[in-house]
């Protein structure tokens, strides 16, 4: 008996870690935002779109913040609720960096 309720509470433990960690949105198209919404919520916020893709089933928007730093935004497609915002180290940026101190020189 204990043993099967030590199983059964780890199952429990582990559907609910596994269910906490996706981060794929699971929406039917017809309840998604236009893009032009997803367009809204970064000008809204100050950034630069590069790009808007779907991606796991979510908005993606790759762009700069306000600050010129290059970003990836996760956002739930029914909801426009930013579920990931990561900067990205881009090759590019540190490239042109290092050009810049360069030309300070």
């Amino acid at each position: 008996m204990k043993k099967t309720l030590t199983i059964i509470g780890f199952l429990a433990v582990f559907t609910a870690g596994a269910a906490l960690a996706d981060d794929d949105c699971f929406v039917p198209m017809a309840d998604w935002q236009p893009r032009d919404a997803v367009a809204m919520l970064a000008e809204e916020n100050g950034w630069t779109v590069r790009r808007i893709k779907i991606d796991d089933g979510c908005y993606e928007i790759d762009g700069r913040d306000a600050e010129g730093r290059a970003i990836e935004v996760t956002v739930h497609p029914a909801t426009l609720e930013v579920i990931e915002f990561e900067y990205e180290d881009d090759e590019d940026d540190r490239r042109e960096r290092d050009h810049e101190r360069r030309d300070d020189d």
